[in-house]
Parts: C-alpha cells; structure tokens; sequence
C-alpha cells in the first residue's frame, strides 16, 4: 500500500505531525522531552549490561515506557489514524478495482542508459546494537549511516582506500571509535551535544553543543586521505592510529 503514496502526501503528513509534537510539547505537555531521553537512557544502559537480571528489568521498563509515552503523544495517534484511514481508502479502491498485473517488456535503450551495479553496503541502520568493521580484508565503500543506540567501531587498516574516502556517521547515543592507518591523511568534523573527542592521542576535548574541525598537515597535498563527518547526540569520538 505505502508505495502507492505520493512523496507530498507523505510529508504532509508528517509535517501535521510535527507540528502537533511542538504545540504538544509547548502547551500541554513540557516534560515530554525530559521523560523520553530519560526513558531512553535507562532503556540503552540496561542493554549495555542486558546479561544481568537488574539490567534485563531495567531495559524492559524502559522500552515499555518509551512505548507508552510515545503512543499517548497526539502527533503519534494523529499519524496512526492517518495511516489507517489511507489503509481503508486503498482497500476500498482496490475491492472496487482490482489490479491487474501484466507482465511489461521494455527494450533498454543502450545509448541513453548506462550499466549500475547494486552494492551491499559496510553497515546496516539498526537502531540498538553496537557495529564495526570486519576483521577480515574487505573492499572499501563510503560510509553513510545513522543510528540510535549503541557503538560504532570503524577500522580502516583491513581495506585499501581510494584517493578520497567519505565516512559520515549521524548518531543517537554511543560512542564512535575510528582507526586510521598511519600513511592516510585525514579531516574530522564532529559535532555533539555532550560528550568527549580525543584525536590521535591529543588531550580528550570536552564538547558541549558545539562543534569542531580538525584535519593532518598533508590533508589537502596527500594521498590517500579520508574526510570523517560524525553528530552524535551524547557519546564519545576516539579517532587514533593503527
């Protein structure tokens, strides 16, 4: 059914829904805020320790709390309802119509196409769970993902980079550990609301809703060099040599 919706009819409906979250927020419901981060801080420590009983318990008042405090917020129902509704809509029309699916041939044009090749990208988007690269040699692609909770551990010292490498990592909360052969030229721009950066051994920076840009003598003379894009909301950056 979703992949019948309009891209505008989408958005609509999301924009509906943020704009009842900020009159939500704003007028009836202040602690909102306060009550999902801290909601979602004790569900993300009790799955750091999810082996221990106290913990187990602790992550499952978590989540069911997140799942109440989220399905109570108007901007959320209103969301739900439309969903529904378009559900109803599209049964409807297709009782009235039914589809009909026949198989299409189509010649491709070979002067005006040119071949793709699908590639499996470094990392999924899950949004609990630590990642990190391989152990094993693997084929570089640029990395391009977001996250909720958990760690990320990047080790560029079992692949072959190209001349330019893009690593950008938007992320929740968790730590983000990158490791960088010594004959890579590097750029790092981070940004964070809270948490600590150390860059190569240098004195941990404390960032506080800022951000920061640091970058090797070489970066814009040598080859290969790597430009690394990280936000995190609250979590750590170590970027060191390998």
């Amino acid at each position: 059914m979703f992949n019948r919706l309009s891209t505008e009819l989408v958005n609509m409906i999301l924009i509906i829904g943020v704009i009842l979250l900020i009159i939500e927020i704003a007028f009836f419901h202040g602690g909102l805020i306060f009550s999902l981060f801290f909601l979602g801080l004790i569900t993300y420590f009790g799955w750091k320790k999810y082996h221990r009983f106290w913990a187990k318990i602790i992550f499952w008042i978590g989540i069911i709390g997140l799942v109440i405090t989220i399905l109570n917020m108007m901007a959320v129902r209103f969301i739900l309802v439309a969903a529904i509704i378009l559900f109803l809509m599209n049964y409807y029309r297709l009782r009235k119509n039914p589809e009909r699916i026949t198989p299409q041939f189509q010649e491709m044009n070979t002067a005006d196409s040119e071949p793709l090749f699908k590639m499996k990208p470094l990392f999924r988007w899950p949004f609990f769970g630590d990642q990190k690269t391989t152990e094993s040699v693997y084929s570089w692609q640029d990395i391009n993902i977001h996250g909720g909770y958990g760690n990320r551990i990047i080790d560029l010292s079992n692949t072959v980079l190209p001349d330019e490498a893009i690593i950008s990592i938007r992320h929740f909360v968790g730590n983000v550990e990158i490791y960088v052969p010594y004959e890579v030229e590097v750029s790092i721009l981070h940004s964070s609301l809270m948490g600590r950066a150390q860059i190569f051994g240098h004195q941990q920076i404390k960032v506080f809703n800022q951000s920061f840009l640091y970058q090797t003598e070489q970066f814009h003379q040598n080859k290969p060099r790597v430009k690394i894009i990280t936000s995190i909301l609250s979590g750590d950056l170590e970027v060191k040599r390998i």
